[in-house]
Formats: C-alpha cells, structure tokens, sequence
C-alpha cells in the first residue's frame, strides 16, 4: 500500500468543532481529528458527531488536504463506536494508536471492514513497548500505510523517566524506522510538547529525518512551517548531491567505482544516497 509522506500531522481535539475548522490554515501535509487523547470521555459521543460533520466540511472545502481520523484503542470501551460512528467516507486514513502486533491490526481492519470501510489505510501508533519491539510486525501488515512513534506513552509503559535529551527513546525511535523501512511504510516521529521551545522542534527534527523518518507529529499550527522545512534538503544537500551525481556519472563512463568529491570518498551507496536527495532514486 504505498501513500505520499507526511513532513507534517496536525491534530486537534475532536471535541472542538472551531478548532478542528481550521485545521487547513497552516497547510498541514495531513490533519487529524483526534477522538483520543485530545478529547475528554466523557464527550466522546459528542466529538463522533462533530468527526462526522468536519470530515464532510473539510473533504468539500479542502478536497486536497488529507484528512484522518484517531480513534481510541481496541482494548477501550470507545473502540467499537468510534469505529461505527465515528467515521466517514472521505477520509484518508484512520490512525490507530498502541498496536503492537500484525494480529491487532488484523482485528482492527476486521472491525473497520464490518463497518463498510473496507480498505481504509491505517497510521498505526507504535507507543507501548511490545509495539516498539515488535514494530517489524505491525509495519508489513498490508493494511498499514504510515506509523508514528508516540515517545510519552511509550516511557510510561517502559517505566523510565521523560528527559529533554531523548536518551530514553533513541533506541526505541531507531527500531520504528528500521520497521518502517522493512514495511515500505512512512515513519513520523514523536510530538514536542513545548510550543516555544524552536529549537527543540528542529533539533528532534534532524534527528528525526537523519533516522529515516518523512515527519513531524504537531499538537499546534506554529510547527507545520517548522515541519516542513525541516523536513527536506537544504539547499547545501541538494548542491552536494548535484556534484555527486555528475560526478559519479563521468566516473561510470570512465569505468571507476570509487571517486572523491568534495575531499569525501563516493562510491555506489554514497551516489544512490545524493539521487534520493535530488528525488532521482
């Protein structure tokens, strides 16, 4: 199942019909109305309906932005009817949080195609530690099309402590892009909690992009600017690639299989890299 990555998903609370309005403000990559963490239990039902109502807004007023919707977990008591109530045709996917095996999946498009949504793609939230472990597992399910590495939960479940130097969730971010990769699937990585903090967003963002992953979670408007350049060669890569390539081109021709460019050893591997940069590859 092969869909476009996203540099950028914004959410916003389903349970709040003007909020979720604007979504399209801040041109997100994809926005998602969230019937999860976002929203209070006990206006779950009435975000269903709202979920409902903005999907045919939006799909009518912005028909290229893709839409999805997050519903609780299937171990919840909100599943079953954010899955008959919640959603609606026009939606680009559904993002499912805390699946940790191909059979959680298998249950969830089950439950998704008994619905009548047959064939919805899924964004599956890798955020618990079985999930992170056996991400591999969930990404080759062909009903997956992106993941996301939900860094919060995952600590909690883990029994570690949250620290502003990510050291608790390297290993764990490295595993979801690995898996991500072995699935042919789009990796998102974690949300910055701290709206001011700039520099954390793109500070998380390289490490992000350098690991393999197209993107951004954003909790707020203000980071899908930052998503999205962070999320895409700088004008340094690109000049750098165009010298490989061109390069490594002449070197072919000559019968070479190992070049310098730039004082840096290229061969194969390094020409394959400066051609994805340059959308060639």
């Amino acid at each position: 199942m092969t869909q476009l990555p996203f540099r950028s998903v914004l959410f916003a609370p389903g349970n709040r019909a003007d909020v979720l309005a604007k979504l399209p403000r801040s041109e997100p990559d994809a926005a998602v109305i969230d019937l999860e963490d976002a929203t209070p239990a006990d206006q779950k039902a009435e975000a269903r309906v709202i979920a409902r109502q903005v999907t045919a807004d939006l799909t009518a007023s912005h028909p290229g932005l893709p839409l999805l919707v997050r519903i609780n977990a299937a171990d919840t008591g909100h599943f079953a009817d954010d899955v008959a109530d919640g959603l609606s045709p026009g939606l680009t996917g559904v993002v499912v949080p805390m699946l940790d095996s191909s059979e959680a999946v298998e249950a969830v498009a089950d439950a998704l195609d008994a619905a009548g949504h047959t064939d919805l793609p899924i964004m599956a939230g890798l955020e618990t530690v079985a999930g992170v472990v056996d991400a591999r597992t969930v990404t080759t399910h062909p009903r997956v099309a992106w993941c996301y590495f939900g860094a919060e939960d995952y600590v909690v479940d883990l029994g570690g402590v949250r620290t502003d130097s990510n050291d608790e969730v390297a290993v764990a971010r490295a595993q979801v892009a690995q898996a991500a990769r072995v699935g042919g699937v789009h990796a998102i990585d974690m949300v910055v909690r701290s709206l001011d903090d700039e520099a954390r967003f793109r500070r998380e963002s390289a490490e992000a992009r350098a690991l393999g992953f197209s993107g951004k979670l954003c909790i707020h408007p203000v980071q899908v600017a930052l998503a999205h350049d962070c999320f895409q060669p700088t004008d340094a890569e690109i000049a750098w690639a165009g010298r490989v390539v061109e390069a490594w081109e002449a070197a072919v021709a000559r019968g070479d299989a190992a070049i310098q460019v730039d004082g840096g050893m290229v061969d194969e591997p390094v020409a394959r890299r400066a051609r994805a940069l340059l959308g060639a590859d």
